[in-house]
């Protein structure tokens, strides 16, 4: 049986991080989406850790074979302590490339565990997290960049209801 774990903040998740899951859960047997919780950014997300995991789980409530999960430290050690070896990374561009390489490389050094990227849907490339929340913070509509899930969280953040 083939595993895999997304990381990431998910802060919020978009449609671009759902397309990378998506096809994730096509290609393995099962997939955790692990919200990757890092002390040292406390106050620096917009959501919580528990509204992140809440809006994750309702995002792929369709998704029979994605599961979510938090973990706080280094991404070598979830790996290690799940006992799986595969790290899922959406590529957006060739900056996303350039970083993500240099990360996967280390991942291979630490923790021997491979990384799969899979591009994200060309009409997805130019959403991001940090712009999804820019837009909404100005109440922009940002219903065609997020599931439902986050944005209606997105609401309720900024009180937009």
């Amino acid at each position: 049986m083939k595993h895999a774990v997304y990381p990431g903040s998910f802060d919020p998740v978009t449609n671009g991080h759902m397309d990378v899951m998506t096809r994730a859960a096509r290609i393995f047997d099962s997939v955790t989406v692990t919200v990757m919780h890092n002390a040292r950014k406390q106050g620096r997300h917009l959501l919580t850790l528990d509204e992140r995991l809440d809006v994750l789980r309702e995002a792929t409530a369709h998704l029979p074979n994605v599961r979510v999960d938090s973990f706080s430290g280094l991404l070598v050690e979830y790996m290690r302590l799940t006992n799986n070896g595969v790290i899922v990374r959406g590529l957006r561009a060739v900056s996303d490339y350039e970083y993500e390489l240099q990360i996967a490389h280390l991942n291979r050094q630490l923790g021997d565990v491979e990384t799969v990227f899979i591009m994200a849907a060309t009409r997805w490339s130019y959403v991001s997290s940090s712009m999804v929340r820019e837009i909404a913070s100005y109440g922009g509509d940002v219903s065609k960049m997020v599931p439902p899930a986050s944005e209606a969280a997105l609401k309720r953040k900024y009180q937009q209801v």
